[in-house]
């Protein structure tokens, strides 16, 4: 009898390491009927290129850092600021896929 409450504690313990883990993931889509929707996520931050401090784009743009951050105020001071996300492959250190990666965080108004 001992044995069958040791292996029954240690499926429950198992159990609930397990369904914490599965409730942190976030789902990818859904299925309703024979359909399947894709969720699209927002990004949670959008960053305005032109008012921007140093500051706030190294902390919102993955991928750029402040040394980056300083590079593209620059550009914007010169350029008077930006017209277009894609201006942005002027600065050094920043490629195309640093542009697309960080294109739906950034908003130009």
């Amino acid at each position: 009898m001992k044995s069958a409450s040791f292996i029954l504690a240690l499926c429950l313990s198992v159990l609930l390491t397990w369904v914490p883990l599965s409730l942190a993931t976030e789902p990818t889509q859904e299925t309703q009927g024979n359909q399947e929707t894709h969720i699209i996520q927002e990004p949670e931050t959008t960053l305005d290129i032109n008012t921007a401090t140093a500051e706030e784009i190294a902390s919102v743009l993955t991928g750029v850092g402040p040394v980056k951050a300083e590079a593209i105020i620059a550009l914007r001071d010169e350029l008077g600021g930006f017209t277009d996300i894609d201006q942005l492959l002027e600065v050094k250190g920043i490629g195309a896929a640093t542009i697309e990666r960080i294109r739906e965080l950034i908003m130009i108004e």
